[in-house]
């Protein structure tokens, strides 16, 4: 006899401007404690449709946490403690490319961990476990997320190199442009190690980067400042949970492609 398939729940890790989920329906906010600490914030579970779904605000409600003191490993331990399946992760970035402007979402596929100060793995301590990272995030999600952006017609390039760096200090000129001779697609603070660790914890995991600046590259834009980030990111957001809303059901298998 085979076994009856898994129910999926899909969990949504918002991050700067992205601190709630429209349309859910019968919420509550409960606490999952971890024994890796305390998650960035209690985790708000609802429905959309007949589709379960766990948010997480990767900064605390009202943004209280800043990227280096985000507790990466008790937010996704909470998320496979909920019973979440699927992850969707949005978050704010540079671009370090010319045709990825400001607006644009990049649906990561590879990342460059260049983070030094944060807990990146739930082994060690006597546990010796070796994981596969050469495909850290999962394709069915990517090309869910790909075919509601076009659909939505919002810009967004499949696949990309995420480069985290640790922050919250914004990159130097040098840094900048040796990151875009590495190939590098975009910049953010909150890609890694969560990716990773979502991979540990045998999560399905997207990450979906959206563009708020030009980092401080490109010669015709200013270098960046909070301002440029906040007004950009504003618009995102409204994207970003309208992309959620939509691909969150077919994620689950309960949404038409």
């Amino acid at each position: 006899m085979t076994e009856p398939a898994r129910e999926r729940v899909v969990g949504v890790i918002g991050g700067s401007g992205v601190y709630d989920i429209q349309g859910l329906e019968d919420t509550r906010w409960a606490a999952v404690e971890s024994p890796f600490g305390a998650p960035s914030d209690e985790l708000l579970f609802g429905r959309l449709g007949g589709t379960r779904l766990v948010f997480l605000p990767r900064h605390g409600r009202g943004h209280p946490i800043p990227p280096g003191e985000i507790n990466f490993r008790a937010n996704i331990d909470a998320m496979k403690r909920a019973g979440v399946t699927d992850i969707v992760s949005v978050g704010a970035v540079g671009s370090l490319k010319e045709h990825l402007p400001p607006g644009t979402f990049v649906l990561v596929d590879q990342y460059i961990d260049r983070t030094f100060a944060r807990e990146k793995t739930f082994f060690g301590t006597g546990l010796v476990v070796h994981v596969s990272m050469a495909d850290p995030v999962c394709a069915r999600l990517r090309d869910t997320l790909e075919g509601v952006l076009k659909r939505q017609g919002v810009s967004c390039q499949m696949g990309g190199t995420y480069l985290s760096m640790e922050g919250p200090q914004f990159s130097t000129l040098a840094e900048s442009e040796l990151y875009r001779s590495w190939g590098c697609d975009v910049i953010g603070m909150t890609g890694m190690p969560e990716a990773k660790l979502a991979r540990e914890a045998e999560i399905c995991y997207a990450g979906v980067a959206m563009v708020t600046d030009f980092d401080c590259w490109h010669p015709d834009h200013d270098a960046v400042t909070v301002d440029a980030v906040v007004a950009t990111l504003l618009a995102n957001a409204d994207q970003g949970r309208a992309l959620v809303k939509e691909a969150a059901p077919q994620i689950a298998g309960d949404g038409k492609p």
